[in-house]
């Protein structure tokens, strides 16, 4: 049965080779010192054009020339240390998530660090110039590499490879939610490939006909050898310590991985710490907070940032705001009214999409169940009451701009949870309220995740994780994606 099973799980063409984290490593190897070679050297040429690559520092203390080549060489050598040292190209970094990013440029500061304190002791007379460029922009470029091997990595993980091949051990309720959530995520690289339930129905699927079941956790080895998995994952407290323990001594060291899924989902990184106490690996989770310097900053950038935008954008909104007018009748602007931050209402502003009664016409279609997606917000692909000029705005969220006025007021933040109705607040289960904890945004997580096409239970569980983990770093990224998902090919609605 499972020599059956073993053919129906394996792909026909993983492609790629059998240590696949090892030769994708390499490769970023290549590609970084190909890049601080280009940056370094750039830099060098560029700050000292006459002088070639036999420009030299004047070293006071014994007072003789050093190369600047000699220096370039140096600081390329001891970058790409450094990147090895931070684990910057490890597995459990690439792919998703942020830390990958945080590792370079907490490399490139210590570095940076580390060549002004041997500037100063040995008393190097540096130029400034070549030293300030040649960081921030290996550091971008750095980046910028990462960015587009983490866009090919992605591509690859969506048709399963590059990745690692999961055995679930644990309950079915469990193992079925884990592997729910990991084919959501194909960029993070866990592929589930089978898993071991304590029913033992040899023979059986977990979800559907896609994950099999290879019998309980005595047949773990033979389940890994069955479908080529690299790694165990443990999905439920189910197991005693003993059996993890023995779980994990079984495997084969450095090629085979152990991996426990703790019950805590929607939770970010920033908030967890694991402390070992007495043995035990304790799980820290840090309580939210919505108070202190990290709000200041938070509104402190909206209000820089909605400044910026509106000063820069006035001429496309005076052009948008003449085309709404001469479009159809009736106002530029629509003001409607919203649930702001601790339940407060404030009138949002948007670019007018609708024709004018079309707050009338929304109870006929509502009573038509022509709402699409969603049980609590209203909304229909091919809604009769948008105009055509709404049509082209909302395509590309530009019915939005002027809520930068209610961001530079602040009723509202850049980024943040949807402003919702008063009527759809009244259809909120309990929980759901956590969503007033913070300023709504003009976008948020749940409209880089999908735009108009989400559930509501997928929208409200992206609105909270926002809520509970929210950064300034995270605002960032969503602003980002923000700025791709409005081109992308499937628009708002």
């Amino acid at each position: 049965m499972l020599e059956k099973i073993r053919a129906a799980s394996e792909p026909s063409d993983r492609g790629e080779s059998p240590d696949w984290r090892k030769s994708y490593s390499q490769r970023l190897v290549i590609t970084d010192l190909a890049v601080l070679a280009w940056v370094v050297f750039g830099v060098q040429l560029a700050w000292f054009p006459d002088a070639g690559l036999s420009n030299s520092v004047g070293v006071d203390m014994k007072n003789s020339p050093l190369s600047y080549t000699v220096l370039s060489i140096g600081i390329i050598s001891s970058w790409m240390l450094l990147l090895s040292m931070f684990d910057t190209r490890s597995a459990r970094v690439l792919g998703t998530g942020s830390q990958e990013y945080r590792l370079i440029a907490d490399s490139a500061v210590r570095l940076f660090g580390l060549v002004a304190i041997v500037a100063f002791l040995f008393q190097l007379d540096l130029a400034r110039g070549y030293i300030l460029l040649a960081f921030p922009l290996g550091i971008f470029s750095l980046l910028v590499s990462r960015w587009i091997w983490r866009q090919w990595l992605g591509a690859q993980r969506l048709t399963g490879r590059y990745s690692a091949r999961v055995l679930l051990v644990g309950s079915e309720e469990s193992a079925f939610r884990v592997a729910r959530e990991l084919a959501g995520q194909p960029a993070a690289g866990y592929l589930v490939v089978g898993a071991c339930l304590p029913t033992g129905q040899i023979g059986a699927y977990l979800d559907g006909d896609r994950i099999p079941v290879f019998g309980n956790i005595d047949k773990v080895l033979e389940a890994m050898a069955a479908t080529g998995a690299d790694t165990v994952m443990v999905t439920s407290g189910d197991l005693t310590p003993e059996r993890v323990r023995e779980l994990s001594w079984s495997l084969e060291p450095g090629r085979q991985h152990l991996v426990v899924a703790p019950s805590l989902t929607d939770i970010g990184g920033p908030r967890i710490h694991t402390r070992p106490v007495a043995g035990l690996p304790l799980i820290h989770v840090e309580t939210p907070r919505y108070e202190g310097r990290r709000l200041f900053a938070k509104r402190i950038f909206d209000i820089a940032a909605s400044a910026a935008l509106i000063l820069a954008l006035s001429p496309l909104l005076a052009v948008v705001a003449i085309a709404v007018r001469l479009s159809t009748p009736g106002p530029v602007l629509f003001r409607q009214q919203r649930v702001g931050i601790n339940g407060t209402h404030f009138n949002m502003l948007k670019f007018r999409s609708m024709v004018i009664d079309a707050e009338a016409r929304l109870g006929a279609l509502q009573s038509e169940e022509r709402a699409e997606g969603n049980t609590v917000m209203f909304k229909m692909k091919n809604d009769p009451r948008i105009t055509p000029m709404g049509s082209f705005m909302r395509r590309f969220s530009i019915d939005e701009l002027p809520q930068l006025l209610n961001v530079f007021r602040g009723s509202m933040s850049l980024v943040g949870p949807r402003p919702p109705l008063e009527t759809e607040v009244a259809k909120y289960e309990t929980h759901v309220h956590r969503r007033f904890l913070v300023k709504p945004g003009i976008t948020g997580l749940w409209q880089v995740s999908g735009r108009s096409n989400l559930s509501w239970g997928d929208t409200v569980r992206l609105d909270l994780y926002y809520v509970e983990n929210w950064s300034a770093m995270g605002d960032l990224v969503i602003l980002w994606r923000t700025a791709r998902a409005v081109f992308a090919k499937e628009g708002a609605y």
